[in-house]
């Protein structure tokens, strides 16, 4: 398929108000889509289901599922290029948000020196009046931008709609192999990634590291964790490390997904007891921002490590379900001619609150430059 072709699948879907994901992988050419033939809003039971999950940062909320069963499977190759199309919206500070997200750190901080939790990612979100708003458009500007990031754009009639263009695996499994992301810490990109990083931020991302290890512990059978490393997502910096474990047999999904998320990275530390400050003290519902999304055991064929010719290795290919989750991070949903941003970022007892807005700021300027 072409991808002109693919765009009109996706924009005659849209105006036919019916459910449909557009995404592609990190680094990949490949545009896939799925379409759903009806608007029934479906949710995933178990995780054992195949198709295309949406689900929102409250675990105890539904996960959102567009089923492989009722839903037509497309695909192109799209070659970024340097063209984008947007409104060169102008920084903007609201002071009344400015204010509550400062104070909001300050109770962050006050109760991690009361023990009540070592660290909690606090955000917010920002309203942008839009005079068009194209998620087409949008689309092709995060795949022209974020060649390394993981770009959607996801649609329900009954839900809304809602673009990314996350830097954040949540799992990969393939058969009984597992892998996941541990991301934290933020600075600005200024030409080089061989950075000084601040003790705030190598703690916020042991945090997140020690925290996947301990729960993925009693469901592997074994356990690698790379070096920590500095990557670039579009003009940001973060830490990351990469885990890697061999699951036991019996563990399901729906287990694994439900130690895992929500990660320190997006949340905090403990999980229960930050979860609760967020949810009393952040002065909006993060709804799918921060949740997670991505293909649900989608069969790959794999081929075998061999030396045997073509042929027969097309004989000998394995077919597993495969699942990949990336964090909904870098995100925005567009409802009632605007673009509502979500940003955030992580505290521990260090924090200083105006260098945590300017972050936020520095974040939602990421986001704004494709819109």
């Amino acid at each position: 398929m072409t991808s002109g072709a693919f765009f009109e699948r996706i924009i005659t879907q849209y105006e036919n108000n019916l459910p449909f994901v557009a995404y592609r992988k990190p680094n990949s050419l490949e545009l896939k889509g799925l379409l759903q033939n009806n608007a029934d809003l479906l949710f995933s039971e178990n995780y054992s289901e195949k198709g295309y999950v949406f689900a929102p940062f409250d675990s105890t909320e539904d996960t959102i599922l567009m089923p492989s069963e009722v839903s037509e499977a497309i695909s192109t190759d799209f070659e970024p290029s340097t063209e984008i199309e947007s409104s060169k919206i102008e920084p903007s500070e609201d002071p009344s948000a400015k204010a509550f997200h400062i104070n909001l750190v300050h109770k962050g901080v006050e109760a991690i020196k009361n023990h009540t939790f070592k660290k909690v990612v606090l955000s917010r979100k920002e309203s942008v009046g839009m005079t068009e708003t194209n998620p087409i458009k949008i689309l092709k500007n995060l795949l022209n931008t974020y060649k390394s990031a993981y770009v959607y754009c996801w649609f329900h009639p009954k839900v809304g709609l809602w673009l990314g263009a996350t830097p954040e695996t949540l799992i990969k499994i393939e058969g009984n192999r597992f892998s996941i992301m541990a991301l934290a810490g933020t600075q600005n990109y200024n030409g080089d990634t061989a950075v000084t990083w601040q003790e705030k931020e190598l703690q916020e991302q042991q945090f997140v590291t020690d925290f996947i290890l301990n729960q993925l512990e009693p469901l592997a059978e074994s356990i690698k964790a790379s070096s920590v490393e500095t990557v670039k997502t579009g003009n940001l910096l973060h830490l990351k490390t990469m885990i890697s474990a061999q699951l036991k047999a019996a563990v399901s999904l729906k287990t694994i997904v439900h130690a895992i998320h929500p990660t320190p990275a997006v949340c905090g530390l403990p999980k229960e007891s930050a979860k609760t400050f967020i949810l009393e003290n952040e002065n909006y519902k993060r709804e799918y921002y921060t949740g997670f999304l991505g293909e649900l055991n989608i069969e790959k064929t794999v081929a075998p490590r061999s030396g045997r010719r073509n042929i027969e290795n097309r004989a000998y290919a394995l077919t597993r379900n495969s699942t990949q989750l990336y964090v909904n991070l870098r995100c925005m949903q567009l409802k009632n001619n605007e673009a509502i941003l979500y940003v955030g970022g992580g505290i521990t007892q260090s924090s200083d609150a105006e260098k945590e807005w300017l972050e936020t700021v520095s974040k939602s300027l990421v986001i704004k430059s494709v819109i």
